[in-house]
């Protein structure tokens, strides 16, 4: 078992999980991958289980009935990595969008002192390919407005490509983290802030998926608006600690 666990929540994912879990296991540093499947129709659970025969050590999968929700997905992969005593806990999409070769990058942060990296695409050295202005101007909008409200020293406060170190989710009440798109991204640094865990973000390029659908909708994109204001009116009563 390496000291690394890889969370990648699978919804329709048929046409990267494969590619995606083979690009994983082909970098220098070995990071075990814990695929979250919702009960895919189109057969991704099953292409993770083939793979299992030839990566019988370091390939999960938990499958789950239905289509839950991505902050559900990664709560339950964080229970898991503890249960099975990684040391970091990685978040990563299935589509490339996120890049896993920036994976030891982002690794290296939390040795070097770091609790929680952020693949960042809004510091210098970071960017987005193939996105049309409107989606960056709302990305960047967003971003921008969940720092204003909560206060979290990050740029890139919407970011999914996310590594933790275990001390920080051992000491997270996860029962606090309630959203499931945006907004949980959004929460999970929240929470380490307001704990004082030390946040670094790491430059990353962010490109467009190439293959299968976006799960981006309208109501994901307004529960992160509701939801950090949410956020900010109950850290006066409540706290995210164990």
């Amino acid at each position: 078992m390496n000291d690394t666990l890889v969370i990648i929540p699978t919804y329709n994912e048929q046409d990267n999980i494969v590619s995606m879990i083979e690009k994983v296991f082909s970098l220098e540093q070995g990071f075990d991958l814990l695929i979250i499947d919702d009960n895919s129709p189109d057969g991704t659970a099953d292409l993770v289980k083939n793979l299992q025969k030839k990566y019988t050590e370091n390939l999960h999968l938990i499958q789950r009935e239905g289509k839950l929700g991505l902050g559900t997905a990664y709560i339950k992969g964080f229970k898991w990595a503890l249960n099975h005593s990684y040391q970091y806990i990685c978040e990563l999409d299935c589509d490339f969008s996120h890049n896993p070769e920036d994976l030891p990058r982002l690794r290296k942060a939390l040795i070097d002192g770091a609790d929680v990296a952020v693949g960042s695409r809004y510091i210098a050295g970071g960017g987005v390919h193939n996105w049309p202005k409107r989606r960056i101007l709302l990305s960047r909008g967003a971003s921008i407005y969940a720092r204003l409200i909560t206060g979290i020293p990050v740029q890139d406060t919407t970011a999914g490509f996310v590594c933790y170190k275990k001390e920080f989710l051992e000491n997270l009440n996860m029962d606090k983290i309630v959203f499931k798109g945006y907004a949980f991204q959004i929460q999970m640094k929240f929470a380490a802030y307001l704990m004082g865990f030390k946040i670094v973000e790491i430059p990353i390029w962010f490109k467009d998926r190439e293959e299968g659908v976006s799960k981006m909708s309208s109501n994901i994109i307004q529960e992160a608006i509701l939801g950090v204001l949410k956020l900010r009116w109950n850290a006066f009563f409540e706290s995210y600690k164990k």
